[in-house]
């Protein structure tokens, strides 16, 4: 039985002249309807995955825990997402991307507010590797519903944007976990960090329904689009699609999940993602601990200041992620964003300690990070055929997950063991480096043809 939103954008095609749309309108009543909304989610997905790092001296205080407990707490986080996401993406390739998306959102709100329970480590344990089987999906789920609306000459400026919900998270999550710790601790007999989950476990719950309200999986069923506009954009996919079938046909590209894992490019994709997520790591979990090492005590000042990094983020993301669009060039773009990144962690693992030089190095690493992360994740959409899209990007996310379960746990053994997080940057920083060798040799220009949609 043919899928109605297929069937919908086939008849929008027959019966609608394109060539008089105007595609750059278009698309732009595409990104205003669609984008806004994602990024509200992205921001409160890396808000509760992340306000752990505000936390901690709470639980640190209340609960005894040191950096070793919280560096295990973040890396079964990771456990549950990486054993989760592909199966989760499984299910997104036949219920939708918009039904996916409620789902997980209304799981991971009804954990981040259970975590206000734990009491120990094993409970604390399980909160944080839940919370992972929660939101497992969610980047991937995103990635693909991008995909399905924007041909791959336009998607990285909206990656570009909807990445930009990792900054913004940084900014505004940074300063509300630091003001609803230093508002409501102790009401009510709950701790500072008891509130900070139970408060910000609504949020995700609340917009589940809004994006099932408010979003659709697919132009064809995008009745505030007009049929011409539909068809163009049917059509504008299409050509995507054809190119990718005929290289697909030349044994030029992976056609599905089982032959793109007989892909050598993908599993080099995948050790990139790697690097990508050992320096995610450092900018989204690390950075509070490195500031409250640089002098910083309070916890409204420790907000404050982990909230700045991110406002240089957001612009120089914006501006690479624009610019590689305009370009069509991905590989350098990610492997100089990386490179300076993988240099300000170095430089930050021999820092006098002053707070300024703390905080502008780290200004420098999240802009060079949002930026890299970017353009990288571009890539395997631009590589993969639409057939292996989904579960190809949830591989390579999950690839690049082990690192991200790894590595919380060594910075923290390192953090507790020497009293700095000096090593742990230098060693992330290599691996940074590594990633971006294995991207130039690995990844050649040519197998990420693009053309420019009209």
């Amino acid at each position: 039985m043919a899928d109605p939103s297929t069937l919908s954008g086939s008849q929008d095609a027959d019966a609608a002249d394109t060539s008089s749309v105007d595609r750059t309108a278009t698309y732009r009543t595409i990104a205003w309807r669609l984008m806004p909304l994602l990024v509200i989610c992205y921001v409160v997905s890396f808000i509760d995955r992340t306000n752990i790092g505000i936390a901690q001296q709470g639980l640190e205080r209340d609960l005894g825990f040191g950096s070793a407990v919280y560096g295990l707490g973040v890396t079964l986080f990771f456990v549950g997402f990486i054993l989760f996401e592909v199966p989760s993406s499984t299910l997104l390739a036949r219920i939708g991307a918009r039904k996916t998306l409620v789902r997980i959102m209304a799981s991971w709100g009804a954990v981040t507010i259970a975590t206000s329970l734990v009491h120990n480590e094993i409970t604390f344990y399980i909160a944080r590797f839940l919370l992972g089987v929660a939101e497992a999906g969610f980047f991937p789920g995103a990635l693909y519903f991008l995909s399905r609306w924007f041909p791959s000459a336009r998607r990285t400026r909206m990656t570009a944007v909807f990445f930009a919900g990792v900054p913004i998270s940084g900014i505004l999550g940074s300063l509300m976990s630091g003001s609803i710790m230093h508002s409501f601790g102790g009401v009510a007999g709950f701790a500072d960090w008891q509130w900070l989950f139970l408060i910000e476990g609504i949020p995700p719950i609340v917009l589940a329904g809004v994006v099932l309200l408010w979003l659709v999986d697919e132009p064809g069923q995008a009745r505030w689009l007009t049929p011409a506009q539909r068809a163009a954009v049917r059509a504008d996919l299409d050509a995507d699609q054809r190119r990718k079938s005929e290289e697909e046909a030349a044994g030029g590209g992976p056609g599905g999940l089982r032959l793109a894992l007989r892909d050598p490019k993908v599993w080099i994709i995948g050790l990139c993602a790697c690097g990508a997520y050992t320096l995610a790591n450092a900018v989204s979990f690390w950075t509070p601990r490195i500031i409250a090492e640089a002098g910083v005590g309070d916890v409204l000042d420790l907000g404050l200041f982990s909230a700045l990094p991110p406002l240089l983020g957001i612009v120089v993301m914006l501006i690479v992620g624009r610019h590689s669009d305009r370009t069509l060039e991905r590989r350098w773009h990610t492997a100089l964003s990386w490179t300076v990144a993988a240099l300000a962690m170095v430089a930050l693992s021999v820092s006098s300690g002053s707070v300024l030089v703390v905080v502008a190095l780290l200004a420098i690493l999240a802009a060079a990070h949002y930026s890299g992360l970017t353009v990288f994740y571009s890539i395997p959409s631009i590589y993969l055929g639409e057939r292996a899209a989904a579960t190809g990007i949830a591989f390579v996310t999950s690839m690049g997950s082990f690192a991200a379960a790894a590595s919380p746990s060594l910075l923290g053994f390192i953090q507790a063991g020497t009293g700095s997080l000096a090593l742990g940057l230098q060693i992330s920083a290599g691996i940074v480096l590594l990633a971006v060798v294995l991207l130039l040799l690995g990844v050649k220009a040519s197998d990420l043809r693009e053309r420019r949609s009209p």
